[in-house]
């Protein structure tokens, strides 16, 4: 047990003194007006490359991926229906769903779900 404890100890070191040594060793790049704007034939741009983006699109994408996710963690509970006690089944079942309708609920008071405002 003392030279399981020891080696992983020796491997954290490593590994440690490992990412030291790469952020001292690596090269800065500093940023500079010129690597910050967009390359267009050496000319300067005529207008900004960097349009303002949405903050709106930014939340329905979030709220639409917690939602995949969501139901990627609801499909393999339709499995277990036979394989478990139903009363227990449900009771997670229903927990599960409850929460989802909670943050649903909570959405949709915070006016997020709206596109226009």
């Amino acid at each position: 047990m003392i030279i399981m404890t020891l080696i992983i100890f020796i491997l954290i070191l490593i590994s440690n003194i490992l990412m030291f040594l790469s952020i001292i060793l690596s090269k800065k790049s500093f940023m500079d007006r010129e690597k910050n704007s967009p390359f267009e034939c050496g000319f300067d741009p005529k207008s900004s490359a960097r349009i303002p983006f949405s903050l709106h699109f930014f939340l329905i994408t979030v709220i639409f991926l917690i939602f995949d996710v969501e139901i990627a963690l609801i499909f393999p509970i339709i499995p277990l229906f036979k394989m478990v006690n139903f009363i227990l089944w449900s009771k997670i079942s229903l927990f599960f769903l409850l929460i989802l309708l909670l943050g649903l609920y909570h959405e949709w008071n915070q006016n997020m779900l709206n596109w226009t405002n």
